[in-house]
């Protein structure tokens, strides 16, 4: 054995093979953009329910594999965890105590796809729709006069 190839047989042995592409891989939860199918940011798998267009996707990519950013509490994740069971979609909780993400869910194979628009826009809130209705009504002032009166 040449001595390049003990180091590379060492190096493998000690800190498992070399993978391409490491920053994407700490980005996605350990897969490569050009793998994923959907991305949800942690802020979006934090609100309430499951996003359709997640669920949508799991039904049409049954091959695919769901990984789940290991920071957010498992009662953000077991939505969706629950979902992947009941479409026998294997899933993986992942935990990088040395890098930090703001990616949250990634639905993914283990070839390549390169899907071009793999994040979905968020949710809009049921507040921004209120505020959109009440944006160009003027409340009287004395509603609010009445509001803050003594009594």
């Amino acid at each position: 054995m040449k001595r390049a190839n003990i180091e590379d047989y060492l190096e493998k042995g000690m800190y498992g093979p070399k993978q391409t592409k490491l920053e994407e891989r700490k980005k996605f939860l350990g897969t490569i953009r050009e793998r994923i199918v959907v991305a949800l940011t942690k802020s979006q798998v934090m609100e309430p329910g499951i996003y359709p267009e997640v669920e949508k996707l799991m039904n049409e990519h049954p091959k695919t594999t769901l990984l789940l950013n290991g920071e957010l509490g498992y009662s953000f994740l077991s939505d969706y965890i629950q979902k992947a069971r009941q479409k026998k979609i294997p899933f993986s909780i992942v935990r990088d105590k040395d890098h930090s993400t703001d990616i949250g869910l990634v639905l993914t194979y283990q070839h390549a796809i390169d899907k071009k628009d793999i994040f979905i826009k968020k949710k809009p809130s049921k507040l921004s729709g209120l505020q959109k209705k009440t944006k160009n009504k003027k409340v009287p002032f004395s509603l609010v006069k009445n509001m803050f009166k003594r009594k």
